[in-house]
């Protein structure tokens, strides 16, 4: 009998489409998430359910109406597309499949296709280059729920993190190389932000002060966000011949104050006032174009930056469906499957 192994690709989600009511949906699925909004069960609920989404919907049903193309979504665009490159380059010992932690394609209908299909063996490997408990975390939960019901669990491996991944790192710097540095005033590295206490989570003892986390990966701070976003941001300026004082790591996509700083929107601000009049900004932690990238920085920023003084932000395409990408994650999955870390 023949041996597959079913590949299960893993990325956030997004609305099954930009109206008021499909935005509301996954909003709630999506902030519901106790990995996502880290607090007490009932106030949680009441939060999300009583003000964060019935306010935020209709604001963000507007937003979802830019970044929306004739193609749809292209989160679920571009997870298509690699899916089908990924199949392509794995053959036919292996079956790839794509889900969303939220909305559509589901995690629970996905994994019982794969249950259906019954393979020999199973790889996760959620599309977050950087291990963040509200990302990776969840999406790793939410797999680990389904199979613990399963009758039958086959052999399953969960790929965690990829930050510094050869492939990974070549697939960014060629995105980068489209763009030539030395004619911006200035490169901000923009990840996804995250409350501090979630991140100082990962550490059993002190926080990321105590870790040097800004500076070096070590053993205690593998699984750190922040410090693994700084050594991607590190790794990826050297290798574009980026000096330190020419590039700004910074946070988007904040809900308060408490969150990882510096923000991206205030380090743009800053950059305008102090006369600068052109950023190149990457967004490591999308691997595909979405809200964050196409209408935070692109659209967001671009308006911000000029209303201070600037000229041009210019986002560096996310990887999407580059070839290196898809190199990047077959060489994940090979790993998984003979049973080596890199």
């Amino acid at each position: 009998m023949k041996r597959t192994t079913a590949v299960l690709l893993i990325n956030l989600g997004t609305p099954d489409s930009p109206s008021v009511s499909d935005v509301r949906s996954y909003l709630s699925q999506f902030l519901n998430d106790p990995r996502v909004i880290d607090i007490p069960w009932l106030l949680r609920k009441l939060l999300v359910n009583l003000i964060i989404v019935p306010f935020r919907a209709p604001k963000s049903a507007r937003i979802y109406k830019l970044l929306w193309t004739d193609n749809g979504s292209p989160l679920l665009f571009y997870g298509r597309k690699v899916q089908t490159s990924l199949q392509e380059e794995l053959g036919k010992d292996y079956s790839v499949y794509l889900a969303m932690r939220y909305k559509n394609p589901s995690i629970p209908q996905v994994l019982d296709s794969i249950r259906r299909n019954n393979p020999h063996r199973i790889i996760v490997l959620p599309l977050f280059p950087q291990y963040a408990s509200a990302s990776t975390g969840s999406a790793h939960e939410e797999v680990m729920r389904i199979l613990g019901k399963w009758w039958v669990i086959p052999e399953v491996s969960f790929v965690a993190q990829y930050y510094d991944h050869p492939a990974f790192l070549q697939a960014l710097v060629a995105r980068g190389r489209q763009y030539n540095a030395d004619e911006f005033d200035h490169v901000l590295f923009s990840y996804h932000g995250l409350p501090e206490r979630q991140v100082d989570k990962v550490h059993s003892n002190g926080s990321c002060a105590d870790y040097n986390c800004e500076k070096e990966i070590t053993g205690e701070n593998t699984y750190c966000y922040r410090a693994t976003c700084y050594a991607t941001t590190r790794l990826v300026a050297s290798a574009l011949g980026i000096p330190e004082e020419r590039y700004t790591v910074c946070f988007q996509s904040r809900l308060d104050e408490k969150w990882l700083t510096p923000f991206s929107d205030k380090v743009v601000m800053q950059c305008a006032e102090s006369g600068m009049k052109r950023l190149l900004v990457f967004s490591p932690a999308f691997t595909a174009d979405c809200l964050e990238t196409v209408v935070e920085i692109g659209m967001e920023y671009q308006e911000l930056f000029r209303q201070h003084g600037g000229e041009k932000v210019q986002l560096v395409e996310s990887l999407n469906d580059h070839p290196l990408w898809i190199k990047c994650l077959k060489e994940l999955v090979m790993r998984e499957g003979q049973g080596q870390r890199l």
